[in-house]
């Protein structure tokens, strides 16, 4: 069975999921959907790909088995509702939105129109090993505190650099930390976060968005967890990670590590998987068998990861602590 995949969107994300596609026994990449119809030409040249200017011009043309949607925070929302009416299963770029009350409606649109509908989200560190071996050793309840961080540089996307396009650094590109935090060590009950704007426009004009950041998380199981962000750095210049601090020992992950740190001494594990490449597989297996126990965040769950950082932005702009 050939699956006929769609994608929306032009950009690195489309290209990183279009390339692992385009190697996949038994996948056929059915068209692409650009912000024109020429950049989707373009873009699909490489892939042997029809371009479209919209999702519902694409899933007219022909019977899509699943679309995958890579398009910035802003532009979210009719694509979502179209395939959600055709009961059209999409892999979803995060973030899902610039706040969460948009992501929201999305999910009561699929319990009411498609509620067994195959979503995935791109979280994409939940597929690594190393995840795997946090999600295998931690206990919530024996967490006594994490800290987190994503430290870069500015983004040169424009949109990203504007608040109402992006959401902001915490929304668009620290959730991973936030998603990570949640899927170790359970649900965060209340948050509480200091931004502020040092350079806003030393660099790069039209900037709106804090270039720093604190948000404090109180989890349901009593732990507390910090996670801190800043995109002032020169670029090349940064790093990005979740460390547990526990009964049992200190276990520090970043994208390509786990360093584990305990009474007998420490060990680092290099992370050796594709987790881009486990989350297709899992979603073209749910495509083809209706199993869904591989997908790691759907829909569903990536909006409480959603509601945590948009509620981080709200608590930063009202100076309190907010409850979730």
């Amino acid at each position: 069975m050939t699956l006929k995949i769609g994608i929306v969107g032009t950009g690195w994300f489309a290209g990183k999921h279009a390339d692992i596609l385009a190697k996949t026994d038994g996948v056929e990449i059915a068209g692409v959907v650009g912000s024109s119809k020429n950049k989707g030409e373009v873009f699909g040249i490489r892939y042997d790909a029809p371009g479209y200017e919209s999702v519902f011009q694409m899933a007219d043309s022909q019977k899509l088995d699943g679309v995958y949607i890579c398009v910035p925070p802003m532009a979210h929302g009719e694509i979502e509702r179209e395939l959600i009416e055709r009961g059209i299963p999409f892999l979803v770029e995060k973030p899902l939105g610039t706040d969460a009350e948009l992501p929201q409606d999305i999910l009561g649109f699929i319990r009411l129109k498609s509620p067994e509908l195959i979503t995935s989200v791109g979280y994409h560190f939940r597929y690594q090993d190393n995840v795997a071996r946090l999600q295998e050793v931690l206990q919530p309840g024996r967490i006594g505190m994490a800290t987190g961080q994503w430290m870069g540089d500015m983004p040169q996307a424009k949109w990203w650099r504007r608040q109402e396009q992006s959401g902001g650094q915490f929304i668009e590109q620290t959730t991973h930390i936030v998603d990570l935090l949640r899927y170790c060590a359970g649900e965060v009950e209340e948050v509480h976060a200091v931004y502020a704007s040092r350079f806003p426009e030393e660099e790069w004009e039209r900037t709106n968005v804090h270039d720093i950041g604190t948000v404090t998380l109180k989890m349901k199981s009593g732990a507390v967890a910090n996670i801190s962000n800043t995109c002032v750095l020169p670029p090349g210049v940064g790093k990005a990670g979740l460390s547990f601090y526990t009964r049992e020992g200190l276990w520090e992950w970043t994208p390509s590590e786990l360093k584990e740190v305990g009474v007998d001494g420490e060990r680092v594990l290099a992370e050796k998987s594709d987790p881009y490449v486990r989350q297709t597989e899992a979603f073209l297996h749910a495509l083809r068998t209706g199993d869904v126990s591989g997908i790691r965040s759907d829909y569903e769950d990536a909006c409480k990861t959603q509601e945590v950082t948009f509620t981080a932005l709200q608590s930063a702009l009202s100076g309190r602590s907010i409850k979730l």
